[in-house]
């Protein structure tokens, strides 16, 4: 049945979590259908061509039971009303949604959503590898990748990370489902073929509440134009879903350039080992992001790549601070040189400034920067709300890396980083839980564990953390960041022997491999031996070591703070 007056209602009416489509005349909550009889439903959608109006029975009875007996309507709109709010969870006692008013009508009371319908928000979902060789696996996840990268540019949208759609890979669920879960206004999904040195790629929007395709379209291309294609798909969606440029944002796609398809298909892969976040990943990333810049000597991301590795190696302690962040902020100046609009480049450079130089303004320029270029760049995100931390802005830090976990939601590095800077705010019970949400989200992630073990000492269940760092470090072939950790716990356990023993492993693993001399600070601290402590610190101090910038806040230096050489250190590092 048509019903008067519909024709001015836009065609989705949303309203809390509901949303009534007027063209398919269904009721969705939260996207799913919720089952309504029609008699419920045309109360519905009368009561919503005029929110907060009185409408009288009388105007029920004419519009939807014109030929029934005064009887048979009583009993039918009680009926109705009552199917109606049972649908929405609504009760007569205290409405939310629906209010009845005695002998004269009913009224809608909730607020209505702004009918816009515009596309502000997206999920790039994987792109399907249609040559099924699982070799060229790379290639489809560095494809969706760089397309995430190219819209997150894209002011004007909110794009979800990859790290949250690869966890729809492979997965078959409807898409206004995923849209949902993501919380997105549409989807694009799409197919990657690769064969020699063309490439071609089917990439499709679809709306996502009502799974309608709003555009699709196939390209294909040389490798050589590989980014250029990435530009060129990125300015097709904005001009489909209405969405403006801004002069930087033409710029940077007009500007886009060829790269030879060796040097690219060779950064796909470092990023794709970077990802990992391990040493093995570290040293594989390094090895690929060379063999691109050897290929395309002007190939800026791919310094950024080389950046990014170093400087990461060094904070895990896998390699010197010279070779990690020292060689890091080289890279990341080479990468700016050769193109100072990337993102990911200021973003390097900004670590490096931060770990290797102690510049904390000089850091927080380069992240603010990376931002502005990028968004929703969780990386820069990250990094930035870790310097903001150090310098002992909690608030801010804490803010900044929850919209980056609200933009990376599955990300357990995002969702650890949060809990190392709830931590560093002397947050611990927090801390804590994030940590072990962390864990749900990837088990083995040594990060989150090492950090859960640094909050439990700080909650007084030191044996507990000591239980977490034994099988961590088990697992991961006694590391030394990781029997640092166990040794600092087993000081705080009271357990002296077992960490002079740990502490005695470390200066013998020093003479194979690097150990970091902070580590060796913080186990001495934690025995209370405060000469051994400054001694080690003082050597970090001279060798750059990226864990200085911790030392202000982290609560392991807490027996060292009324000590005078503890604020003459302080006053060396510049802090703001």
């Amino acid at each position: 049945m048509v019903l008067a007056g519909l024709h001015s209602l836009p065609g989705v009416v949303r309203f809390g979590p509901f949303e009534l489509d007027q063209a398919a005349g269904e009721l969705r909550k939260e996207g799913a259908k919720v089952r309504l009889q029609e008699q419920p439903l045309q109360v519905l959608q009368i009561l919503l061509e005029d929110p907060g109006r009185v409408v009288p029975r009388e105007e029920l009875q004419r519009r939807i039971w014109p030929s029934d007996t005064f009887v048979d309507f009583d009993h039918g709109i009680n009926n109705a009303i009552k199917r109606l709010r049972e649908a929405l969870g609504d009760t007569a006692e205290t409405p939310r949604f629906i209010e009845t008013l005695p002998r004269r009508g009913y009224r809608f009371i909730e607020k209505i959503q702004s009918p816009d319908t515009s596309i502000r928000s997206l999920a790039v979902l994987p792109l399907e590898n249609l040559s099924h060789d699982p070799e060229q696996e790379y290639f489809a996840d560095g494809m969706t990748e760089a397309l995430i990268a190219s819209l997150a540019k894209i002011s004007a949208l909110r794009v979800t990370s990859r790290t949250t759609a690869v966890c729809y890979k492979g997965k078959r669920q409807p898409l206004p489902v995923i849209a949902r879960e993501l919380g997105v206004d549409a989807v694009i999904e799409g197919t990657v073929l690769r064969v020699g040195e063309r490439v071609r790629i089917l990439v499709q929007l679809i709306e996502a509440s009502t799974d309608t395709h709003v555009w699709a379209e196939s390209y294909e291309r040389d490798l050589r134009d590989v980014l250029t294609l990435q530009s060129e798909v990125a300015c097709a969606i904005a001009r489909e879903i209405q969405v403006k440029l801004t002069p930087q944002e033409q710029a940077f796609f007009e500007k886009a350039r060829a790269v030879d398809p060796e040097a690219y298909e060779a950064y796909l892969k470092g990023r794709y080992h970077w990802n990992r976040r391990s040493e093995e990943g570290f040293e594989r990333a390094a090895r690929y992001f060379q063999q691109a810049v050897t290929k395309d000597a002007d190939y800026a991301a791919a310094y950024a790549g080389l950046a990014d590795c170093a400087s990461l190696a060094g904070w895990w302690g896998f390699v010197s601070p010279e070779e990690g962040s020292g060689k890091g902020k080289a890279l990341a100046l080479k990468a700016l040189e050769l193109d100072d609009s990337l993102s990911e480049a200021h973003c390097s450079l900004g670590l490096s400034l931060l770990h290797y130089d102690l510049d904390f303004l000089g850091a927080d320029r380069e992240f603010r920067f990376a931002l502005r270029l990028n968004p929703e760049n969780v990386t820069a995100a990250e990094w930035y709300a870790v310097s903001l931390g150090v310098m002992g802005r909690f608030n801010e830090s804490i803010a900044e890396i929850l919209r980056a976990v609200r933009l990376d939601p599955s990300s357990a590095i995002l969702t650890t980083v949060a809990g190392m800077l709830f931590h560093l705010a002397r947050r611990f019970n927090e801390s804590v839980d994030i940590c072990r949400k962390a864990l749900e989200l990837m088990p083995n992630f040594s990060l989150a564990t090492w950090t859960l073990a640094a909050s439990l000492v700080e909650q007084g269940r030191a044996e507990t953390a000591v239980a977490e760092m034994m099988k961590l470090v088990r697992v991961t072939n006694r590391m030394p960041l990781h029997l640092f950790m166990l040794g600092h716990c087993y000081a705080r356990a009271n357990r002296r022997e077992d960490a002079l023993r740990l502490l005695q492993e470390l200066r013998d693993l020093s003479k194979d491999r690097y150990v970091s001399p902070y580590w060796l600070a913080i186990i001495h601290t934690s025995l209370n031996e405060k000469d051994g402590a400054f001694h080690w610190l003082e050597a970090a101090f001279r060798e750059h070591s990226d864990w200085m910038p911790y030392t202000k806040h982290w609560a392991w230096n807490d027996p060292l703070r009324s000590d005078p050489r503890f604020d003459d250190l302080l006053r060396r590092m510049n802090f703001p």
